[in-house]
């Protein structure tokens, strides 16, 4: 009787090891590239009344949100950023540490719209000061479309990459397509 309870509690605390190991396996800190990575994961879009004052026309609001995952922590900058490391981000490439080219559909194919806007884009840091590590989350960001006297809604979608502080560069992704007012 005594040997069949010394069974029983090795075959309990077998048990309880195995399922603990199973359990703290899937807890592990997840590893992931220095390189950033990004995924599209969807538009939000909302109308903004007109207000008085010049530049107070109706207009829409589009949140693009991105979700990205890196592997040493580094994205995002302190801002404002200083002159220095604005001619470092441009000196590699021209653009800052968000690059998103809008595209629309004429004539049956999608064409880049030069923009002044969307040039030298930075978003803030994302991690502490000093911390070192992997993190992931979403990114948001907010584009304004007014509604002239004379306007037209275009099919619209946008290529994005963005990069960390050491200038890794993520892959490129290409949103779905929304439309939007654009004056003429």
């Amino acid at each position: 009787m005594e040997q069949v309870n010394r069974n029983k509690q090795a075959l309990l605390y077998g048990g309880i090891m195995l399922l603990s190991f199973f359990i703290s396996s899937c807890f592990q800190e997840p590893t992931c590239s220095k390189i950033p990575q990004i995924k599209f994961k969807g538009f939000s879009r909302y109308a903004l009344q007109a207000g008085s004052g010049v530049g107070q026309s109706k207009r829409d609001s589009l949140q693009i949100t991105i979700g990205f995952t890196d592997g040493d922590g580094d994205l995002g900058d302190v801002l404002p950023i200083d002159s220095l490391e604005i001619a470092r981000y441009r000196q590699a490439g021209g653009w800052g540490n968000y690059k998103i080219i809008a595209l629309q559909l004429k004539n049956g194919q999608y064409q880049p719209i030069p923009t002044g806007e969307n040039t030298t884009l930075f978003f803030p840091r994302l991690s502490g000061k000093g911390r070192t590590g992997p993190i992931e989350g979403d990114l948001e960001l907010e584009q304004l479309y007014p509604y002239g006297n004379r306007f037209t809604t275009i099919p619209t979608k946008y290529q994005i990459q963005i990069r960390d502080r050491a200038l890794n560069v993520s892959n490129e992704i290409e949103t779905g397509t929304i439309h939007l007012p654009y004056f003429y």
